[in-house]
């Protein structure tokens, strides 16, 4: 298994998501990695959680990677929040992705999770994705 291929991954999703005009036309350019400190736009997207998985073979090595992208809006009501999950999936699952490193196999949407979160007041939906990633860098012994 290899590891490597982890920041080369979330680079390309962030400079898809940061250069896409379809979610640019819903969110500006509030796409984060981190989060800034200080006030917030009305709704962003934020790169979240990854788990990571083997999927080497005996010539090369590779990983599922299990990713979250998530939309937070404070606007009223989930319409503006879906539509920016929707572009966001748009351009996840549009042109393949290049890497730094490695190779990406296949990227696929799993499941999203819409609900309301803090006091209410504010939406979220978490968007999860499984990429496939083999990295001939990495080889098994």
């Amino acid at each position: 298994m290899t590891y490597a291929v982890a920041a080369p991954l979330q680079s390309a999703v962030y400079l898809r998501l940061t250069s896409d005009a379809g979610l640019r036309a819903v969110i500006g350019d509030a796409v984060y990695d981190s989060v800034p400190p200080g006030t917030l736009p009305k709704i962003y997207v934020t790169l979240g959680e990854e788990i990571v998985r083997d999927r080497s073979d005996k010539d090369t090595g590779g990983a599922w990677h299990d990713f979250v992208v998530s939309v937070i809006s404070d606007q009223p009501g989930f319409q503006t929040a879906k539509r920016a999950a929707a572009a966001i999936s748009d351009a996840l699952l549009g042109d393949r992705l290049t890497l730094e490193r490695g190779t990406l196999v296949g990227l696929w949407f799993q499941r999203a999770q819409a609900r309301r979160a803090g006091t209410g007041d504010q939406r979220r939906i978490d968007l999860r994705f499984r990429a496939q990633i083999s990295d001939t860098n990495s080889r098994q012994e």
